[in-house]
């Protein structure tokens, strides 16, 4: 979910970075750029109760919301802790904010994070790499587990397996039949199904790692800040260009490009129409866009536009083939 996808400076159309993913019950914040609670308090979804927020950088536009959604929190009388995880500096730098919140009435919690590791969560992983940002930042990947293969039902009632008992198999655990028979799970179910992966770059130049971190994952997050004409301007600024997120998107084999964090000189479809003369399977979401990431024997991500846009609040703004920059 893009609350947040313009880059240093909001527009009047775009707030800057925050993206919300939602996993089962789950709900993860990456970024919380200035006015990031006031967009999820205009969407669908509200300021819910957060349990964990991961930062990329500590340039203002990726954090300068987060002291008063901290404050908002307790202001509300939240008593459920709250994680904040963010590369090298995120002491430091909390040190600093806690003159904005001051006190809360729930527990901070603050893990920093190097390139390389690994947090391990039920079904998934999030696994964090190094942007080419020339500052101190990281990526994130969140990579599913393999599934349990498809149930074969008609084996299952060749070799007489009571349908209470099929829900183990599923499991991964063998079960014994009354007469003694053991049932293994490879007996009843089809090959591993593959799990999702989602990367979310953060501020990059381009960069080998992206690319290694980005390779055959469902959805890419990539920031493109430029469109190639301004290419000098990009590498000064350790940015990249819509052209050059799109070349590492199809040399890592990925199923969809998503393009945020546009300098506020553009408008998007221009974006758009760079990125796609290198890879097609390019969006350039809006702020309230939802990309859907199902599982992958049952399609490709879809973006859906202004899916978590509260209806009072209708689209206006031009899809991006009618639009003019």
């Amino acid at each position: 979910m893009f609350f947040g996808t313009s880059g240093s400076v909001p527009t009047a159309q775009r707030a800057p970075t925050a993206l919300l993913v939602r996993r089962g019950g789950e709900r993860l914040l990456f970024d919380c750029a200035e006015g990031t609670q006031r967009q999820m308090l205009r969407s669908t979804v509200g300021l819910v109760e957060l349990r964990e927020v991961f930062l990329t950088h500590y340039h203002a536009d990726h954090y300068l919301g987060l002291p008063g959604m901290l404050k908002t929190f307790a202001l509300r009388g939240r008593e459920l802790d709250l994680t904040v995880y963010g590369p090298p500096g995120l002491v430091d730098l909390f040190g600093a904010l806690r003159r904005i919140f001051g006190k809360l009435t729930y527990e901070l919690r603050l893990q920093e994070l190097e390139a390389g590791a690994v947090i391990e969560r039920d079904g998934y992983n999030l696994t964090t790499f190094a942007p080419a940002h020339g500052v101190s930042s990281i990526g994130y990947a969140l990579v599913e587990e393999p599934r349990p293969g498809r149930f074969d039902v008609e084996a299952a009632d060749a070799l007489g397996v009571d349908p209470r008992q099929r829900g183990l198999l599923q499991r991964g655990d063998s079960i014994e039949l009354d007469e003694g028979v053991i049932v293994t799970p490879d007996e009843v179910l089809g090959p591993p199904r593959a799990g999702r992966k989602l990367v979310i770059a953060g501020d990059t130049a381009p960069s080998p790692i992206v690319l290694e971190a980005a390779r055959e994952a469902e959805l890419l997050v990539h920031e493109a800040t430029f469109l190639d004409e301004e290419r000098e301007r990009a590498r000064e600024t350790a940015h990249s260009t819509a052209l050059e997120a799109a070349e590492l998107a199809r040399d890592a084999d990925v199923s969809l490009l998503a393009l945020t964090h546009l300098s506020n000189r553009y408008f998007g479809p221009e974006i758009a129409r760079e990125a796609r003369t290198i890879f097609p399977d390019t969006v350039v979401p809006k702020d309230f866009d939802v990309i859907d990431v199902p599982f992958p024997e049952r399609g490709s991500p879809q973006l859906v536009r202004g899916a978590v846009r509260r209806s009072r609040e209708a689209v206006t703004e031009p899809e991006p083939e009618e639009a003019v920059p």
